[in-house]
């Protein structure tokens, strides 16, 4: 009964706090935030296991879910070969900006590394709904936002396998090591992608034909579940399994039913991953905040410069104008689903301390306050400054 309540008490708290910063202009990710760090100062629950468990379902069904409506083989192929380089150019920035903090800070190489990773993807989520209220979604900058948030996707799950695999051997592995491990994901890839081209189209099929009630949304949850599980197999984590199953049933016809894509949606975004976001907040150290003050400043810092130099510097190189690079720049900045599953992982590794944790939970939240606040400053100034011009 304790877990019952337990969840309960999250799951109201994560949706009313969700839906008062979603009336406030803020994303609701604030909120079912915050719902942990109320949850844990008010109740101080002593057992949590069974809601970690919840909360592990929660990483699982976010990455899958971004792969099954957000990331699209078809939109792959379409999107522009430029996007390659401002995407590639922002996440070295990033990620060389996090692994040189843990590095100056005297941490070890793998957890500079789950630093680095948390610091590369982006959601563009957060400011998709800014660039649609200011007429910019199909703007230079804003197309080019979209695609390279698709890639972004892409390359820090990989990053994230990579790193995954690195930290259960505790130590740098050797080159050849490195081989293996990037042949072991390669060899998943094939056989889930294989499945995605050949066995899986062939079992909707079937599926649809069933009498059961609701076969086709049971079925695209027992992909998800088996592709997790799969990945496990491989050495990889549950969530990398998760997300490329994802993409690859989002081309099937029979798996992109608009009732099922609701269905999905409902369990993934009504339970499952508000309760990993409250996990989140429960997790963090309050008081470890205080201590390292300047470290959570740096990470702040870094992380969403990194961002913005480097979009900016990888915009200029494909032709942008200053003022475009700067709003793609900024665009790059906010984060939210991608790194928290990172350091998540990480802390459950035992890797990631929890003045890391803390702190890079606290540029999440700031960096989904602070971008669409700037982006749409930059954007209204490069409008002025386009109608004085003319």
């Amino acid at each position: 009964m304790e877990v019952l309540f337990q969840i309960l008490v999250i799951l109201f708290l994560a949706k009313i706090l969700s839906e008062v910063c979603e009336r406030s202009g803020l994303p609701g990710i604030i909120g079912e935030i915050g719902a942990g760090f109320i949850f844990v100062l008010a109740l101080k629950p002593d057992d949590i296991e069974t809601f970690t468990f919840f909360a592990e379902l929660g990483a699982i069904f976010l990455l899958f879910t971004a792969g099954y409506k957000e990331v699209h083989i078809k939109d792959l192929k379409a999107a522009s070969t430029k996007a390659l380089i401002p995407t590639i150019s922002q996440i070295v920035v990033a990620f060389g900006f996090g692994f040189i903090l843990g590095k100056v800070f005297g941490f070890s190489f793998i957890e500079s590394l789950f630093m680095a990773v948390a610091f590369s993807p982006t959601s563009i989520s957060v400011v998709v709904k800014t660039l649609i209220d200011t007429d910019y979604l199909s703007s230079k900058p804003g197309s080019m936002m979209l695609t390279s948030a698709i890639f972004d996707d892409i390359i820090g799950i990989f990053l994230l396998s990579i790193v995954v695999s690195f930290a259960t051997l505790n130590q740098f592995p050797s080159g050849l090591h490195i081989l293996g491990i990037l042949g072991q994901i390669l060899v998943f890839i094939v056989i889930i992608a294989i499945m995605g081209w050949k066995l899986f189209p062939r079992l909707f099929e079937y599926v649809q034909k069933m009498h059961t009630k609701e076969s086709l949304f049971s079925f695209v949850i027992l992909i998800a579940l088996f592709s997790a599980y799969f990945s496990e197999q491989f050495g990889l984590h549950a969530v990398i399994g998760a997300f490329f199953a994802g993409i690859l049933i989002s081309d099937i016809p029979l798996a992109k039913i608009e009732s099922v894509q609701k269905k999905v949606s409902g369990i993934a975004y009504g339970f499952f991953t508000p309760l990993f976001f409250a996990f989140i907040g429960l997790s963090v150290d309050i008081e470890v905040l205080y201590s390292t003050g300047i470290f959570a400043i740096l990470v702040i810092v870094l992380a969403l410069s990194g961002k913005l130099i480097g979009g900016f510097i990888g915009t200029k190189l494909v032709g942008f104008s200053s003022m475009d690079s700067l709003i793609f720049g900024i665009g790059m900045m906010p984060r939210a689903g991608v790194e928290l599953v990172v350091i998540a992982i990480g802390k459950e590794l035992g890797i990631i301390s929890n003045e890391v944790f803390s702190a890079i939970v606290l540029m999440v939240v700031v960096s989904i306050v602070i971008t669409p606040i700037l982006l749409e400053i930059s954007i209204r100034y490069k409008e002025r400054a386009v109608a004085v011009s003319e």
